[in-house]
């Protein structure tokens, strides 16, 4: 296989002038073909009209030193060599234009001369494969040396690195791990959403939509992601949070725009704005789904054009901050009922995650306890623990079906918390655990039917009578204890049924779900999606 280089002539380097002199110093392309160990059997030196010249004088020379090097001149038309556009361009036409034969040749893009613009170039060819090959690096001797100098060969395949591929392995595991907040999770699909997390984090600025349920950790996971960008350089503003369920009429516009002084009634002095306070930084909306039409349009043009209008101001203002969102809605829903923009959800649903519930990641609920008991005893500069019984007991409730932990890990975190604090000795102990599970059942008792309302509700998309919300939370519950709809009927019906010739279960499920406009499979896969319906 033939050896082709690829080189910029450099008008200085490789000239040294056109005197005797010029074989003492080191020549960058000449030395390509002097080594003993590298025969270039093709050189394809690319040039300017003005140094016709020099490139003459270069190939005699390069013949003189190695006789098999067939050098071939390229003229190419740099107006400014140092604009990147135009230089990328001329370079690009060359690559589309060269016939490429890698089947019988390889080819090395000599990348040390030319300007640091065309440098750069030729590396963005080759790793692009408009230019198929590898690149080669020369540099001087060292003194005492001969004026061969050395040369390096550089493949742009990492794969073949095992170390450099290692270590960005290493760093992606130890961004998933701060994003879990170091928790040893063991819940496949959370792991593998993380794990993407972590890469969209690192590579984009785009906006980030957290779904899920309340209390699933979209602040917290809002936060790291901030904080990991923060450790990689990517953003050095701050970050910025708000509740947008907090902010109605003219304060949500003050409060995420800002405002001129006398831009409103009580606007007695001027306000930045949270979007321009998250100026090269992140700015993290939560209940995102609470906002206005009207905010909501200005935070559009927010997102795409990086300007908006503060209140009662005739200028406009910039801000380059990354959004994530964040909501325990539906937001496809919002849109068909008005209440959100379609264009909105459009940008800001480019990367969109769904937070599952901690009913849903029970084979991590060891891990969150010790993550808790662990903060609990920094906070308190104390060990606090479970002896063996107590911690059996509470793992066998909180994994029970009588566990309905309505607000995730915020109900983890205050039970850890409540019993941590009454511990003496610095250990939990079987009765402290009795004692807070009666709490919680008290507690879950209570707030059974405002969640089981609010959670129909989240559903529907709508309120809904108490007559109507009693059946429906009844059936919903069979419906998702059930595999397929006609168990679900059978279990409904299991005593008119038996007074039918010919009694189809599913049908009458399937009946009584299509008035509320919801079917089997979508009860199903509810999740606890916006809410519940408990045990």
């Amino acid at each position: 296989m033939k050896t082709v280089v690829i080189s910029l002539l450099g008008t200085t380097l490789d000239h040294r002038g056109f005197n005797s002199k010029r074989w003492e110093r080191w020549r960058p392309t000449l030395s390509l073909c002097q080594h003993e160990d590298l025969v270039v059997d093709r050189l394809e030196l690319l040039f300017q009209r003005d140094f016709q010249n020099i490139a003459g004088q270069l190939s005699q020379d390069i013949k003189t030193v190695s006789p098999e090097t067939e050098v071939h001149h390229h003229m190419i038309n740099l107006a400014d060599p140092w604009d990147f556009e135009s230089v990328y361009a001329e370079l690009l036409d060359f690559a589309r234009s060269y016939p490429f034969d890698i089947e019988h040749e390889q080819y090395l893009l000599h990348i040390t001369t030319g300007t640091h613009v065309a440098q750069i170039c030729l590396y963005l060819l080759t790793e692009a494969r408009y230019l198929p090959g590898r690149l080669i690096q020369t540099s001087p001797p060292h003194r005492q040396e001969t004026a061969v100098g050395h040369y390096q060969i550089i493949d742009l395949d990492l794969s073949k690195y095992d170390l450099i591929a290692s270590r960005f392995s290493r760093e992606h595991q130890e961004g998933t791990h701060y994003l879990k907040g170091g928790i040893e999770t063991r819940n496949p699909a959370f792991n593998r959403m993380i794990e993407q997390v972590e890469k969209v984090a690192i590579r984009s600025r785009e906006p980030i939509l957290l779904t899920g349920p309340s209390g699933s950790g979209k602040s917290l996971l809002a936060k790291r992601i901030y904080q990991l960008k923060k450790k990689r350089g990517q953003l050095p503003g701050n970050l910025v949070e708000v509740n947008c369920a907090t902010l109605r009429g003219d304060n949500a516009m003050s409060a995420l725009f800002g405002h001129v002084k006398g831009a409103f009634t009580g606007a007695a002095t001027a306000r930045k704005g949270l979007l321009a306070e998250a100026d090269n930084g992140l700015l993290f909306l939560d209940e995102i789904g609470e906002l206005g039409l009207d905010e909501q349009a200005m935070l559009l043009r927010a997102i795409e054009d990086k300007r908006f209008m503060p209140m009662g101001s005739d200028k406009e203002t910039s801000s380059r901050f990354q959004l994530i969102a964040g909501t325990n809605r539906n937001l496809f829903q919002q849109v068909e009922q008005g209440r959100f923009r379609e264009d909105l959800l459009a940008r800001i649903n480019l990367w969109s995650y769904e937070l599952p519930s901690l009913k849903q990641r029970l084979e991590d609920l060891e891990a969150n306890i010790d993550y808790e008991l662990e903060k609990y005893s920094q906070k308190a500069n104390t060990l606090i623990g479970f002896n063996k019984q107590a911690r059996d007991r509470y793992l066998r409730f909180a994994k029970s079906p009588e566990a309905i932990w309505n607000s995730n890990f915020r109900d983890l975190n205050a039970s850890i918390t409540r019993m941590a604090t009454l511990s003496d000795g610095g250990r939990i102990t079987p009765e402290t655990v009795e004692d807070e599970i009666r709490r919680l059942r008290h507690d879950w008792r209570q707030s059974g039917g405002r969640h089981e309302a609010s959670a129909i509700e989240s559903l529907l998309d709508r309120p809904v009578d108490l007559f109507d919300r009693l059946q429906l939370a009844g059936v919903i519950r069979i419906c998702q204890d059930s595999q397929t709809a006609a168990e679900a009927g059978r279990k409904l019906f299991n005593v008119s049924r038996l007074n039918k010739a010919s009694a189809n279960d599913s049908h009458r499920v399937i009946q009584f779900l299509g008035k509320f406009g919801l079917d089997f499979k979508a009860v199903k896969q509810w999740h606890e999606r916006d809410g519940s319906i408990n045990h």
